[in-house]
């Protein structure tokens, strides 16, 4: 029985050879976009001048810049709103869920490929999916026709043994125990196939929650079976035309294998601050805590919030806690909350109930007090990403923090009793459906005008890349660099999401207030880095902004995957130190002489560089052949658009 990933690869492939690390190109079936990323990936996508867009489905959701204080997210949407109409992509209003598990219930189908301006999109893998996330620009590159570039990915297989203790040991358990393994670097260039006897015990749910988080291992993507959790998903979802029977692969299929007995799991939590500082809850069970938040990007279905409200149920939140909240994941799962009486368990306990949008874990609200503890079932706790600058965010199952509400410490639900959880409602999926608005016909969407209020501006020209540039080192970063440091999350900034002017302003705005300034009166610079730069979300912005502030190559020891695309694309060149110990020779304010740079496009590997204290080293890079010119011509639209001579 062959991988089913590397099946659906192989049916996709329009370039290259299923040989991981190489240069593969893939016909796309299906895009998503979300607000936060959608409005420059429309402008984007006007660029190429097609009238349609040119994959079967392409969907714009509203789930992140939601909060109206003003006139700039509203404007956002009426933006996309008029954008999808007139461009053939559905669109999900506000309110009415996060992309991922809207996606999840109304659009995701097994065997098709996904690409999405979110880096979680890697969820809807539980719907045996290559589900891929990406920046902007590559999402609107796929949605005016043309095939999606990466490195081939390895396939590592999972092989899942027996199943869950359940209620206190959850799926979010077996994603927490990879990254207990592998770490967030531990997944770079690899889908992970899950398989085994443990995969049929797990929910389609639950298969979300795993492929949700694959993506904090800086993994490509996760892949599930299509079987007979997948069929009772569809068919409840009124979505059996979709259905297709899909096996994954078994032992020795894969080029990596790891084993997990779920039967032997225990809950787990991940410190502050990453993801991947995961320990058993006993290791830190006790702390005190002063927020604990269940739901939205991950952990917010019907069965995460109901196991809470069923442990909640005629008690309350500990008076130690300064808030508690929860997020559905959709307006469904709203809905089958409210019928289910599990809405009435949380809200009588003293939670806070959200509507179904990202909210706090991006930042939107809900930050914690100052240098204080907040419990999360969220995806990601990287340093000031919940809004408060000395956050200490821990990372946990539904499980760990329902019995955490009730004392006010990180706690260990296998101390609870056991609880009777509701019955789950029949899913009512029309109404999230009828709030999806389709597209307008192709003879009325030639009429269709898009208003764009004045936080709304065009993408950035790109340059040709010099053959040779001397500038400044701006900044020398530490390894594990988010995407949330270069462009970061909260109500405050992403609401410049379609200014990228006014969002560079905040560039390493947690790490350093200068920098901004700094990159402005030195003309630009570079950015030198170390290990695993860009981790975090697809957002271009991180690259965009550096870009508008001048910055022409990006010097690291390693980076992560899409924000190494992103850089490609917005026509900065990611560079490697040949050498990792030059890193440590590197300063604030050194002038570098870069030179030999259009020789990339050539086929060269090794780039000099001179520095003003008389030092000389030697660059390389991993840019895949077409990458190569796309750094030389300045960028992936002046590549596309307008090609350019190899050296020009």
């Amino acid at each position: 029985m062959a991988s089913l990933a590397r099946s659906i690869l192989e049916e996709h492939l329009v370039r290259g050879e299923l040989v991981p690390g190489t240069e593969i190109g893939l016909r796309v079936d299906q895009t998503l976009a979300q607000d936060a990323t959608g409005t420059m990936a429309m402008m984007q996508f006007e660029l190429f001048g097609v009238d349609r867009v040119q994959v079967e489905t392409a969907v714009v959701y509203v789930d992140h810049n939601i909060l109206q204080i003003d006139f700039k997210n509203p404007d956002d949407h009426r933006f996309l709103q008029a954008m999808a109409a007139k461009y053939g992509a559905w669109f999900s209003r506000p309110g009415n869920g996060i992309c991922h598990y809207i996606h999840c219930e109304r659009f995701a189908a097994p065997g098709k490929t996904l690409i999405g301006a979110d880096s979680h999109t890697t969820q809807s893998g539980s719907c045996a999916m290559i589900a891929i996330g990406a920046g902007g620009l590559d999402v609107a590159v796929c949605m005016a026709g043309h095939p999606f570039e990466l490195p081939c990915p390895k396939i590592v297989g999972v092989h899942l043994e027996n199943e869950l203790v359940k209620p206190w040991i959850q799926a979010k358990d077996v994603i927490l125990e990879l990254l207990r393994r592998r770490g967030v670097r531990g997944g770079r260039g690899c889908i992970f196939e899950f398989h085994g006897p443990g995969v049929a015990t797990l929910s389609y749910t639950e298969r979300g929650t795993i492929a949700n988080m694959i993506a904090e291992l800086g993994a490509t993507g996760a892949v599930f079976p299509s079987d007979d959790q997948t069929r009772a998903w569809l068919e409840e979802q009124g979505r059996m035309e979709d259905f297709v029977d899909l096996p994954t692969g078994g032992q020795g299929d894969f080029d990596e294998e790891e084993e997990i007995d779920l039967a032997t799991l225990a809950p787990l939590v991940a410190k502050p601050s990453s993801p991947g500082n995961v320990v058993p809850v006993e290791e830190v069970a006790g702390t005190k805590l002063a927020q604990v938040c269940i739901g939205s990007s991950v952990n917010s279905s019907y069965e995460d919030l109901a196991l809470a409200g069923s442990v909640l149920r005629s008690t309350r939140i500990s008076d130690e806690l300064v808030s508690a909240t929860a997020t559905p994941g959709s307006r469904q799962i709203l809905d089958q909350i409210t019928r289910s009486g599990t809405y009435v368990d949380l809200l009588a306990a003293g939670v806070r109930m959200l509507e179904p949008a990202c909210g706090p874990c991006v930042g939107m609200g809900q930050a914690p007090p100052s240098g204080s503890a907040s419990l999360r079932t969220f995806n990601r706790n990287f340093p000031g990403r919940s809004g408060t600058a000395d956050d200490q965010v821990y990372l946990c199952s539904p499980a760990v923090a329902a019995a955490s509400m009730l004392n006010g410490l990180i706690s260990d639900p296998r101390e609870l009793s056991s609880v009777d959880l509701p019955p789950r409602p029949e899913a009512r999926p029309e109404v999230v459906q009828k709030h999806i608005l389709e597209p307008a016909p192709v003879d009325e969407a030639a009429t269709i005008e898009i208003p764009r209020g004045p936080n709304i501006k065009p993408p950035p020209e790109q340059k040709p890349l010099p053959d040779e540039l001397q500038m400044r080192v701006l900044i020398v970063a530490a390894d594990d660099i988010s995407t949330g440091d270069l462009s970061p999350d909260g109500a405050t900034v992403m609401a410049y999401r379609s200014n990228v002017p006014a969002i560079a302003e905040f560039t390493f705005q947690h790490r350093d207030k200068e920098f901004p300034r700094r990159a402005k009166d030195w003309g630009g610079g570079f950015i030198v880095a170390g290990e695993n730069y860009g981790q975090g979300s697809s957002r271009e912005h991180a690259a965009l902004a550096p870009a508008q502030l001048g910055v022409r190559a990006v010097i690291a020891k390693s980076f992560a995957r899409i924000h190494r695309r992103n850089l490609i694309a917005q026509g900065i060149v990611p560079l490697l130190f040949r050498d990792p110990s030059d890193y440590d020779n590197a300063e604030l304010g050194q002038t570098w002489r870069i030179a030999e740079l259009h020789s990339i496009a050539e086929g060269n590997d090794e780039i000099p560089v001179e520095t003003s204290e008389g030092r000389s080293f030697t660059l390389t890079h991993d840019l895949l052949p077409r990458e190569r010119e796309i750094v030389v011509a300045g960028g992936l639209i002046r590549y596309l658009r307008e090609p350019q001579p190899a050296t020009a």
